[in-house]
């Protein structure tokens, strides 16, 4: 179940874990037809938390309800999975994730919700026959985005969390300058050797210092953030769009083409 930040992702998961209680003891349901499987235990990993007093971090806590989970559920349980491995690294979080999915769906075979931010785990969908890819809807309309609160088949690539930042009033100077590393991270990422038969650089500013401690041809961070970088592209990026009248930009921007042609001619 992928879907964007406050989409309500873990509170249709915990509608479904009610309703199955629900069903169960023969309660009416909020449904128009259903029909259900008996459980006979219901499993959830939702939210963050820590405990101090044992020594546990948030990670450690997580990974423990983890274990109960895999080594306690049984074919016919339902396992209600949101947000597994976001407290460590990028890599081994995604990993763990994968596992755990894999683990349910072969080993388990129970019935299973798993919510998350990691897309690259739709791609089980292709691999795995019984992982079926959902989604929450939203509408996006010039850079502004709509809740739907509606599930449908499919997939999402995006998470929007920028925007939930922006939301939430986390400056603007802040929001902007994260939509400016996004775009970045997500142009590098087209840009990786094997895209569409174009061989680019792996070194990175963003990719490399979020995700990599180096490549394969052993450049570094410290070395790729040293590159010199293009002076008008640097003012463009300081530039204060919303500060700028119509025809400031229009006059900054012939500037630049002023600038751009002297350097060609000399």
């Amino acid at each position: 179940l992928t879907g964007p930040n406050m989409a309500g992702k873990s509170t249709f998961m915990r509608q479904i874990a009610l309703t199955a209680i629900m069903a169960q003891t023969g309660s009416f349901v909020p449904a128009a037809y259903a029909s259900l499987t008996l459980v006979d235990q219901v499993f959830t990993r939702v939210g963050a938390y820590d405990d101090l007093s044992a020594g546990q971090s948030t990670f450690m806590v997580e990974m423990t309800e983890i274990a109960h989970i895999l080594t306690s559920a049984t074919r016919k349980s339902l396992v209600l999975l949101d947000e597994v491995g976001r407290g460590t690294s990028t890599f081994d979080g995604l990993s763990l994730a994968w596992a755990i999915s894999e683990y349910l769906h072969e080993s388990i075979k129970c019935k299973s919700v798993f919510a998350t931010h990691y897309h690259q785990l739709t791609d089980l969908e292709s691999i795995l026959s019984g992982v079926r890819n959902y989604s929450i809807a939203v509408k996006e309309d010039k850079g502004a985005i709509t809740f739907l609160r509606t599930v449908v088949p499919g997939a999402t690539d995006k998470s929007y969390g920028v925007h939930v930042a922006r939301l939430a009033g986390v400056p603007r100077t802040v929001t902007k300058r994260a939509d400016q590393i996004l775009r970045e991270i997500e142009k590098e990422a087209l840009m990786q050797p094997g895209s569409g038969g174009r061989s680019q650089r792996r070194s990175s500013r963003y990719t490399q210092l979020i995700f990599f401690d180096g490549n394969d041809d052993g450049n570094t961070a410290a070395e790729a953030e040293g590159e010199k970088k293009d002076p008008i592209l640097e003012e463009i990026e300081s530039l204060d769009l919303d500060m700028m009248t119509p025809r400031e930009a229009l006059d900054r921007l012939a500037q630049y083409q002023r600038m751009q042609r002297e350097r060609e001619e000399g």
